[in-house]
């Protein structure tokens, strides 16, 4: 999907023009994929355009560059104000995709990141559903990935990192070369993951499955969150235990989670049809939910937004 350029991106304290955002061929984090980001949404509703769960998504960011151990000379007040300026300033009042991004600069070079300095900046432009509108409507298909998700030993998969989505890419580009539109990454042990940039639920009886974050390897995701929220406040139970990739072949209903993607069904998994096919009735529910949440619709829901002006 391409990015539209807009007018400005905050960096470091300053609105820069769009194309002036730049870093230096010799930037340490583009040679050791040492950044943390985040990838947040905007939803226009009718107080004004709202930032979906800021807080919890600069939270996180925070979380995520602390892992690395980056001293991030922002606080989370400051990262909140910035990503409003970001999103009024360039009049993204029908909503936007918003990027956050923490880096090590220029000036030192090799494997030791503590010296480096620090950099932060937050772009935000208009951006459709990350899957496509009729993926969201009709349901995609996914594969498991022949490459497998980290150990969270040999990468911190609590954090949100740069460098660890060369994984994801892979998985990625095997999937869409296949023919299907997304993967589905096992953990080391075998059990399912996540996909490349969401969290998985499988659906058997009316009762939501999701695999535990810290023993799958999946990232804990913001989106995951609020969709078992409202599954539970639908009436639905809700579990966080192991799955393997039958699990997903024999559900009633599967969907994935994540706010690039936002909520969309799985129609097959390894060329095996879910359910009869279609999006089901609990999946097709909370979605309806998500949707009519994230753009303030529902008076429960209304603490996750946070309103630009």
């Amino acid at each position: 999907m391409p990015i539209t350029a807009t007018e400005k991106i905050w960096m470091d304290g300053d609105l820069l023009p769009w194309g002036e955002a730049r870093v230096h061929v010799l930037t340490h984090s583009l040679h050791y994929g040492g950044g943390v980001f985040e990838g947040i949404r905007a939803y226009p509703t009718e107080r004004g355009v709202s930032v979906f769960r800021l807080r919890d998504h600069i939270r996180r960011l925070l979380a995520s560059a602390r892992v690395l151990m980056m001293n991030v000379p922002y606080s989370a007040d400051q990262l909140v104000s910035a990503t409003k300026q970001v999103v009024r300033e360039n009049g993204l009042d029908q909503g936007c995709y918003i990027r956050p991004i923490i880096f090590l600069g220029y000036g030192e070079m090799g494997l030791n990141p503590l010296p480096c300095g620090v950099t932060v900046a937050i772009a935000a432009w208009p951006w459709g559903t990350y899957l496509g509108d009729e993926g969201v409507k009709s349901g995609i298909r996914v594969k498991v990935s022949s490459w497998q998700r980290h150990d969270p030993n040999a990468m911190p998969t609590a954090a949100k990192i740069t460098g660890m989505y060369v994984n994801s890419s892979l998985a990625k580009a095997e999937a869409i070369k296949a023919g299907y539109d997304e993967a589905i990454l096992l953990a080391p042990d075998g059990k399912v993951s996540e996909c490349t940039g969401e969290n998985v639920f499988a659906v058997k009886s009316g009762r939501l499955v999701t695999p535990p974050i810290s023993q799958a390897g999946a990232l804990s995701g913001i989106t995951l969150d609020s969709v078992q929220m409202i599954a539970r406040d639908l009436g639905y139970d809700v579990a966080f235990e192991a799955m393997v990739r039958s699990d997903l072949y024999l559900a009633d209903e599967a969907f994935l989670t994540g706010t690039a993607a936002e909520v969309v069904p799985i129609r097959e998994v390894d060329d095996r049809v879910v359910g009869d096919g279609l999006p089901g009735p609990v999946t097709t529910r909370i979605q309806a939910e998500y949707f009519a949440a994230v753009r303030g619709e529902i008076d429960r829901y209304k603490d996750w937004l946070d309103l630009v002006d």
